[in-house]
């Protein structure tokens, strides 16, 4: 498959499960946090999709359009593993996090922090949406979607 099938692939998969969670899933109260802006789809998918509920972006820096800036006070700057942590504990009802590199040597290192870290960020009830596979104990993987690919994207919902 080319990368370009690939790239595309993902994020069909990445738009199916967030619009099934908007759509068919209940949601806890609480924020939603986008871990890894990049160049700020996804945070512009989610602005618009769960407008009524605050949406905090986190990335390394600032590399999105200037038209999909987060609010002040809802972009956090710095490496995502450390930042990440001032919102553990803040039960938040979704998570999305795509972050993977697609070199499995580097993903190996991030699923090290990543599951515990959103786990940590959720509400229970709460649902992670991600790139990568979160193995975690306080993780329900929820059915795959008809349209998205074995092992393309995951879903979770946080059960305590």
């Amino acid at each position: 498959m080319s990368r370009l099938d690939s790239f595309i692939n993902r994020m069909s998969a990445q738009r199916d499960i967030l619009n099934h969670v908007r759509d068919m899933l209940d949601l806890p109260a609480g924020a939603v946090l986008e871990v890894g802006l990049g160049n700020g789809r996804t945070y512009s998918h989610l602005r618009e999709n769960f407008a009524d509920r605050r949406v905090i972006a986190f990335d390394r820096q600032f590399a999105a359009h200037k038209t999909l800036a987060p609010e002040p006070g809802d972009f956090i700057e710095g490496e995502i593993r450390e930042s990440g942590q001032a919102f553990v504990g803040k039960n938040a009802a979704l998570v999305h996090a795509d972050i993977g590199t697609g070199y499995p040597d580097k993903d190996a290192v991030t699923l090290q922090w990543l599951p515990g870290m959103v786990v940590g960020m959720l509400a229970e009830g709460g649902i992670a949406v991600s790139g990568l596979p979160l193995a975690h104990p306080n993780l329900e993987a929820l059915p795959r979607l008809p349209s998205v690919e074995e092992g393309r994207y995951f879903y979770y919902r946080r059960t305590a």
